[in-house]
């Protein structure tokens, strides 16, 4: 039952990749948000397919500035975003442990420590970097928090599923057989779920981009009427104000408003992660 159930899925994954892939190069998204949802679609198979075609797909030529303003998009683009970087950290974390034979916290530890790793510095900050001015230092201090807040949410969802696949399914399989990846694909699709709220606060309080347009040089003329509609091209959608207000829907809040609450909010990210890792324990009591 369970390897047709994989089948199925590893069937309807490879034909939501190749289909994501082709489709969004003509998709006016920024190529880091691109190659996110590819990764996302890789992971979370037709899941992450569905989700790409309601929540970034142009529906018709020149609405996808107004089609990805609605909130609930800007966080899907966001979680998508930490998901997309996150997950290769924890995988790679997954397989060294599996070759090493690591289990319990210490493969926890390792796949945080790399997930985050991976996504804070080179998806986040450095990709992104040029909405904190090109500085990457500057893009590493801004993405730290954001980035903490919604691994923590991510590995919550994380761990328990993983841990509860395994003890049913694949207690002892390794990155060369297709349960193994089934039950990091079935993982991190809890984690996504599990941090989307998360990222909704987040890109409330203006801590993490959306999803937003790029579009190619057009003719300076062209370029000044869509600038009227509220568009970007390449030059104008890296600036960061400009940006910022895109995807949020109106200007900066106030700093001294945000901080406090990110505070709080780091707190309950780690009491979440907490409960999720105490569910596994209960749920298993011989995982650790």
């Amino acid at each position: 039952m369970i390897d047709g159930v994989m089948l199925l899925w590893f069937f309807l994954t490879a034909l939501s990749v190749v289909f994501v892939a082709i489709d969004i190069r003509s998709t006016p998204a920024s190529p880091v948000l691109k190659w996110g949802f590819i990764l996302l679609v890789a992971y979370t198979g037709a899941f992450g397919a569905f989700l790409y075609v309601i929540g970034c797909r142009e529906p018709l030529p020149g609405t996808h500035e107004r089609y990805v303003a609605a909130r609930w998009r800007q966080v899907l683009g966001s979680t998508m975003h930490c998901v997309a970087g996150d997950g290769i950290g924890i995988l790679a974390g997954a397989v060294i442990s599996s070759v090493f034979v690591l289990h319990g916290p210490v493969e926890i530890v390792i796949e945080y420590v790399l997930g985050f790793a991976f996504g804070w510095m080179i998806f986040q900050a450095l990709f992104m970097r040029s909405m904190s001015g090109g500085s990457y230092s500057r893009s590493l201090r801004s993405t730290f928090i954001p980035e903490l807040l919604s691994m923590n949410l991510l590995m919550a969802g994380m761990v328990p599923v993983m841990a509860i696949l395994r003890s049913l399914i694949a207690p002892a399989a390794g990155p060369e057989t297709p349960r193994f990846w089934f039950v990091m694909s079935m993982a991190l699709l809890a984690g996504f779920i599990v941090a989307f709220p998360m990222n909704w606060w987040l890109v409330a309080n203006h801590l993490k981009h959306g999803m937003f347009t790029v579009r190619a040089a057009e003719a300076p003329a062209e370029s000044e009427r869509q600038g009227a509609r509220g568009r970007h091209d390449t030059r104008h959608s890296e600036e960061p104000a400009a940006t910022d207000r895109a995807m949020t829907g109106g200007p900066r809040g106030p700093a001294k408003t945000v901080a406090p609450s990110a505070a709080h909010m780091a707190v309950l990210s780690f009491a979440i992660l907490a409960v999720g890792l105490l569910v596994t324990k209960l749920v298993i009591p011989g995982v650790w």
